[in-house]
């Protein structure tokens, strides 16, 4: 005797709020091919089956353009060689940029930059500029 029970609740309207139901592609492609016969109704074959019918109308778009094939997805596409090259730096022309820097030593001394649209940048201990100068520009921008 199988004593497993599936919970499903229920809002009060009555609306499932329970687990949602996987499907894969082989019944998808099953229940939507059933829509394409001669005669058959997407409301009945979705009520039949137990979905939504606008569901069913998307899982006919995928198997007219071939995503539900029964065919495996292929391999994943292949990555591409890529080359990282120094970007070129635009000095910003929309604020001037407040720099403050604490009389510390090195070690302790610190760099905060405050934007005009209130963003903070913190730096702690030595920056070296071309770093600082990418990062000025990569924040000034947004």
């Amino acid at each position: 005797m199988d004593t497993s029970v599936e919970v499903i609740g229920t809002d009060k309207l009555g609306r499932r709020n329970g687990p949602r139901r996987k499907y894969t592609n082989a019944e998808k492609r099953t229940i939507a091919e059933e829509t394409l016969r001669p005669g058959a109704s997407v409301a009945v074959v979705a009520h039949r089956h137990g979905v939504n019918a606008n569901l069913l109308f998307g899982w006919r778009r995928l198997l007219k353009q071939g995503l539900l094939s029964e065919t495996a997805p292929s391999k994943a596409a292949p990555l591409l060689p890529v080359k990282v090259s120094t970007p070129t730096l635009v000095p910003n022309q929309r604020a001037k940029v407040p720099v403050r820097k604490s009389p510390a030593s090195d070690e302790g001394s610190w760099l905060e930059i405050e934007f005009t649209g209130g963003q903070r940048l913190r730096i702690h201990g030595r920056a070296d500029r071309p770093t600082l100068t990418y990062v000025i520009a990569t924040l000034s921008r947004r």
